[in-house]
């Protein structure tokens, strides 16, 4: 099968390897049907320490189950799934809590990776897929768009939403308008929330987000940014969803939220060990982690794009085939595309 590759700091092609076998019982084989590249993927194609002839990082997909293991009985060949970027066990306290994206029984085995490929093997199978009626055929381009955002983005979107607990009324604000920012607009919508303001400095992102549910944009940043998202409100946030991962959105998310607000972190942290000291002062709330996928999907998400209500697809503004990968990765980091989807026939 062909699956990406780094080649070096920026540039990714491609390589043949073995397709994945079954090796535990509760494994499952699934032939890739869309896949995609995340913004957190970025990092590493960035990365001058990128070792040539590494697999990707990719996390994200939709396809067919090929073959299962002995133990797998919630779905079988010939099913349609959503491969979530998690692998939770459904069984352990934390999936039980709904906390599934940090599985107490998989600690540092429950994510994904190397999924821009033809075929995945996806470990933990038996609870952590998610079965998506019928067959890929049996949907419109924009349905499997939506659908494969719930292998990742929008769950992310909504536990940053979930975790900041955004309740019916509340003025919210969304740090970050990359595909997982779009999809935290969503949830803050879904949630009930009275006013979202996201901050953003790209038309077509703004014009999205507005589309989405976002009432108010502010392009402004830094201390001159928090003024302008505190006018606009009149006064601070409730909660604020940081959908970035570094420290200059972490400090746009505290100053905008008033005392006793709630902050939901869920841009993969590119900070060393930031103080929680800080907030003292202000009674903040802060939660944030990697999302719940199959609970969000199994619970609320799955049914919601389903039944229309939501249309997280729309983030896929380009889509490419396996073999422009490159091309893929390079128009993300040059920002001519908020997020890249990878088609196979």
């Amino acid at each position: 099968m062909k699956l990406a590759v780094y080649t070096k700091a920026g540039q990714v092609g491609l390589a043949d390897l073995d397709r994945p076998q079954i090796i535990e019982a509760d494994d499952a084989i699934i032939r890739i049907v869309r896949t995609c590249v995340c913004g957190s993927d970025l990092w590493r194609y960035r990365s001058p320490d990128i070792e040539a002839g590494h697999q990707n990082s990719g996390h994200e997909a939709i396809g067919i189950v090929e073959e299962i293991g002995d133990t797998v009985t919630t779905v079988k060949p010939g099913d349609f799934v959503i491969a979530p970027f998690t692998h939770g066990c459904g069984q352990c306290d934390a999936c039980r809590a709904g906390f599934d994206g940090t599985c107490d029984s998989h600690i540092g085995n429950n994510w994904s990776d190397g999924v821009q490929a033809e075929y995945m093997r996806f470990e933990f199978a038996n609870w952590a897929l998610i079965k998506i009626p019928g067959q890929p055929s049996d949907y419109t381009e924009g349905m499997l768009k939506s659908l494969l955002t719930l292998a990742d983005v929008m769950p992310t979107g909504y536990h940053a939403a979930r975790v900041a607990d955004v309740k019916p009324g509340d003025k919210v604000v969304v740090i970050g308008d990359g595909a997982v920012g779009q999809c935290a607009v969503i949830a803050a919508k879904m949630r009930g929330a009275s006013q979202i303001v996201l901050m953003s400095r790209h038309e077509d992102r703004q014009k999205m987000a507005l589309e989405s549910g976002a009432t108010a944009v502010v392009a402004e940043r830094g201390e001159e940014g928090i003024a302008k998202v505190r006018e606009i409100l009149g006064g601070g946030a409730d909660a604020a969803l940081e959908c970035v991962g570094t420290e200059a959105a972490v400090d746009q998310a505290l100053g905008v939220l008033h005392n006793g607000g709630r902050l939901g972190f869920v841009g993969v942290p590119h900070y060393n060990n930031r103080a929680l000291g800080s907030t003292f002062a202000q009674n903040i709330t802060v939660a944030g982690g990697a999302a719940s996928v199959t609970t969000y999907d199994k619970q609320i998400l799955l049914k919601a794009v389903l039944d229309g209500d939501i249309n997280p697809g729309r983030v896929f503004t380009s889509s490419y085939k396996l073999e422009d990968i490159d091309q893929a990765y390079r128009d993300m980091d040059e920002r001519k595309t908020i997020k890249s989807m990878i088609v196979f026939d």
